[in-house]
């Protein structure tokens, strides 16, 4: 007897007409015809089955903040960080919490129940911080929150970082954050690089560095960070995030650059939502898109995946939390219209951005937590291109969301009463 069964599922490797057998909150039968019987039960109907939705690099601080204390005029990073240096001061710890826990609603109800977010550790009170490792804690029972202690504004640029970095990591963040474009010089930010690597070295810690995040071709951080995750045998533990300027590098430089990334076991994590509404706000015409090399990275064996990085707040006014806007995004921006181009950006949401943060027990096979999303699609492509509605969400093998299909009632001679914008028939 099984605790819950899934009949009839597509899943993303192209197996249809599969069943999900789960016990004890993990998956333990994926075949065919399961021969077993269980209380509750549910019928795919032809439609897909993913683990859930996987957001690597979002700033859950900031989240739900727009308008506070005023609106990005001009739409650019830079306003966007002096504004955040505005809002910071009026922050409580109980508004932020609040609008945290909103947003991981959102994300469950959207089939996205693992985060890593970078936490301002910019601030003498440490607010963001502990408010978010009391989130981290009231969400751990159907969420996986994955913290990053975040110098936003300079580990050596800001007046006491490095203890503020070493308190927050002692107060147990996960992860050691950076931002080496924005320190005061080009050395200064090399100069971080590597004491932030050797920090997580010696503490067996991730790394993963807010990385060269402008249009400017000499902002090269990234060659550091390959260099130092080899030095202090960071490979497969680093990550550089955005790597923005590889959109506007030579491609000379370009192709000494991926390689050496390779050869460090880098991951990448480009933002694609972000990335093309900030970059290229200096630009006339033409006007660069900004989002990093996906394909070429992706091609050279890297694990690349997407975050959606901002919801309402000092950088980006829109934004639901939905992983499949984002693949969408990096579908278009990268032009990774194929086939495979489109199966690659889901990888991106989910199995690739699961690696990325090191979660365990994520995937469908038996032995794997039963945290499984019912899309309102066939396949990965139709999940894609319609932002499928997740008609349910399982955590640990139960129920957390559930909704009703997306469809449209007509009232048209000779045509069907309704539609749900798939080609009938497939």
């Amino acid at each position: 007897m099984m605790d819950l069964i899934i009949r009839n599922a597509n899943l993303p490797d192209g197996r249809v007409g599969i069943d999900i057998g789960i016990e004890g909150g993990r998956i333990a039968a994926l075949e065919q015809g399961l021969q077993a019987s269980a209380p509750e039960e549910i019928d795919a109907t032809g439609r897909l089955v993913t683990p859930p939705f996987v957001d690597p690099h979002f700033h859950m601080d900031a989240t739900l903040s727009y308008g506070l204390p005023r609106v990005n005029q001009s739409g650019t990073l830079l306003e966007g960080i002096a504004l955040w240096g505005e809002l910071k001061p009026l922050l409580t710890q109980e508004a932020l919490i609040e609008r945290a826990l909103e947003y991981c609603d959102w994300a469950v109800g959207r089939g996205l129940l693992a985060i890593r977010t970078h936490v301002d550790i910019c601030d003498p009170r440490l607010l963001a911080v502990e408010a978010l490792l009391e989130v981290k804690r009231r969400v751990a029972p159907y969420l996986d929150l994955q913290l990053v202690a975040f110098p936003q504004d300079g580990y050596l640029r800001y007046p006491g970082a490095p203890e503020l970095l070493t308190r927050a990591l002692d107060m147990g963040v996960d992860v050691v954050g950076g931002i080496p474009h924005f320190e005061r010089t080009m050395a200064d930010g090399a100069a971080s690089v590597r004491m932030l690597c050797e920090i997580a070295a010696e503490r067996g810690l991730r790394i993963d560095l807010h990385c060269d995040e402008t249009d400017d071709p000499m902002s090269r951080h990234v060659e550091t960070l390959a260099f130092e995750t080899q030095r202090v045998g960071l490979q497969g533990r680093a990550v550089g995030s955005h790597l923005t300027s590889m959109h506007s590098m030579d491609n000379y430089y370009v192709s000494k650059l991926i390689p050496l990334m390779a050869e460090a076991g880098l991951g990448a994590i480009s933002n694609p939502l972000i990335n093309i509404t900030i970059q290229g706000r200096h630009d006339t015409y033409p006007k660069r898109r900004g989002m990093t090399r996906v394909p070429e990275l992706m091609a050279a064996g890297l694990t690349v995946a997407f975050g959606h990085d901002c919801v309402m707040d000092p950088w980006y006014s829109l934004g639901s939390g939905d992983m499949l806007e984002v693949a969408g995004m990096g579908v278009h921006v990268a032009q990774m219209t194929s086939i495979d181009g489109m199966h690659a950006c889901f990888e991106a949401v989910t199995t690739n951005a699961a690696k990325l943060m090191g979660l365990e027990g994520y995937g469908l096979v038996p032995g794997c937590n039963a945290d499984l999303v019912v899309l309102q699609a066939s396949g990965v492509v139709e999940a894609v291109r319609l932002k499928a509605t997740r008609l349910f969400v399982l955590r640990r093998g139960k129920v957390v969301s559930r909704m009703a299909p997306a469809e449209a009632m007509l009232n048209l001679e000779g045509r069907p009463a309704r539609t749900g914008f798939a080609i009938t028939g497939r």
